[in-house]
């Protein structure tokens, strides 16, 4: 019997739709586990829901998620979103953002799992973001296109006469609603723009935050006003000395050519929101996508990346270049995959759904297939095909015996010819689907780690070629 592969990128079900995710790592009753806790988009035709759900996996294997329930809801019927989960001394805070963001409570509870309750306002604002620091005292970031911090008093609530810090990193945008006579540059390296994090990597404080880019990038095939990016600074204080420090990663794909020469990103740009944990000596960053036409039905990803502080004293987060004696030189974002904590890729004889895809290149018509957001089941299909569409997946593990043949499971009829590649869209062609038949014989042998692309031909350019649901290899 096939299995369903799962616990790929997303990580969690692919009905299962929580953006924001803050990842904790906690020991608790004997266990530790990674935490985490989403503003969980449910309402459909708007950001997020009306409750928080935990999951978790154990940290020895990140495929391995378990949903944990429910642990607050919403309690004036308004949207929660991106929420924060701490431990000090014994008990769990979570910084909860009622009211579409604009009311933070934090909530407690005995357990990461919740329910989170006796909520108290805080002097916080949108998208908080907590340190508890080694020596026991409480940071707090939030903001919205201008970043705020402050340490907290003992009540984890309120601000510490003194400590509150405007403008923490520059922003990128004016907006009415954040002006500032005393504030008025406009910052074109930091961009701060929402999404407050922090972490300490090697002794160094790490403020991570979505960056919204205000100019176009053509050579990045950023547009401007893209929020796709999560980027950071990072300071040996908890509240100045910031120096920038990079982009951590994105949600929007690689970057391909279009037949115009123009480059265009391979999947959809969307916001982000997301941080950095260090599991069991691998770090690993956290962030979501978007699925559908829309940013409502969003699902977390995550990559493993390098955190490392080089001999200066500087920060390198993402992948990290190393010279030959060891030491890191240079840093770029990490790739975004489907195989997620799959680090040797995905086993290409499990059944894996098209709902895994981290690239989904245009049809010739301009039009752009997209995952179709599914709230039950197992698979999540690409709609929309159309001829000159790829759908991709990076990467499929084919093992040291190359498989025999390709099974591709559509929703209706396959109305033109299904090219399989590996390597590249363009790449070597190892199979062929043409007039309705599912199942191909490879006419190449293929093993190992490898990034896969389904190219969809057609006549008809403008006309539906099928709806792609799942695919399998068989040896």
């Amino acid at each position: 019997m096939k299995k369903e592969i799962t616990g790929a990128n997303p990580y969690l079900p692919l009905w299962e739709h929580v953006p924001d995710g803050e990842p904790r790592v906690f020991r608790y009753n004997g266990e530790e586990r990674v935490y985490v806790y989403g503003s969980h988009d449910t309402i459909v035709d708007e950001y997020c829901g009306l409750d928080y759900v935990v999951w978790s996996a154990p940290t020895d294997d990140l495929t391995d998620w378990r949903f944990d329930g429910v642990c607050y809801h919403s309690s004036n019927g308004e949207p929660l979103y991106a929420p924060d989960v701490v431990e000090k001394d014994g008990k769990y805070y979570m910084y909860v953002a009622e009211d579409r963001g604009s009311n933070i409570y934090v909530a407690s509870s005995d357990s990461p799992t919740g329910p989170f309750a006796d909520p108290v306002l805080t002097d916080l604002d949108f998208d908080p973001g907590i340190l508890v620091d080694d020596d026991g005292r409480v940071y707090a970031y939030w903001g919205f296109c201008a970043s705020f911090a402050a340490e907290l008093n003992d009540d984890m609530a309120t601000i510490k006469e003194g400590t509150l810090v405007k403008h923490m990193v520059p922003h990128t945008i004016p907006l009415d609603f954040v002006s500032d006579p005393d504030y008025d540059h406009i910052d074109s390296t930091y961009c701060f723009f929402e999404a407050s994090s922090i972490r300490k990597v090697g002794g160094k404080y790490v403020f991570i935050y979505s960056q919204r880019i205000n100019k176009e990038e053509p050579q990045n095939a950023f547009p401007a006003h893209s929020n796709s990016y999560l980027a950071y600074a990072y300071s040996d204080s908890p509240l100045s000395g910031w120096k920038y420090g990079g982009k951590i990663s994105y949600n929007c794909g690689e970057i391909y050519t279009m037949p115009d020469g123009q480059k265009d990103r391979a999947y959809f740009h969307c916001n982000n929101h997301g941080s950095i944990v260090d599991v069991n000596g691998q770090w690993y960053v956290f962030y979501h996508r978007q699925t559908g036409t829309d940013q409502f039905a969003r699902q977390g990803m995550l990559e493993p990346i390098d955190a490392v502080v080089d001999k200066n004293g500087d920060v390198h987060i993402g992948l990290v270049t190393y010279n030959s004696e060891g030491e890191p030189v240079s840093h770029a974002p990490a790739e975004m995959t489907s195989q997620g904590a799959f680090t040797d890729g995905i086993d290409v004889c499990g059944i894996l759904s098209a709902g895994y895809a981290c690239c989904i290149i245009p049809a010739e018509n301009g039009e752009r297939a997209y995952i179709k957001p599914v709230y039950e089941g197992y698979s999540s299909p690409v709609v929309n095909i159309k001829s000159g569409t790829v759908v991709g997946f990076k990467y499929m593990n084919f093992g040291d015996i190359s498989p025999k043949s390709v099974t591709v499971k559509t929703e209706g009829f396959i109305k033109g010819r299904i090219k399989v590649c590996v390597g590249a869209p363009d790449g070597k062609c190892i199979a062929s689907l043409a007039g309705g038949a599912q199942t191909a014989e490879l006419n190449a042998k293929v093993t190992g780690k490898q990034a896969l692309y389904f190219s969809f031909e057609a006549e008809n350019k403008d006309e539906d070629i099928c709806v792609f649901d799942t695919f399998t290899f068989d040896r």
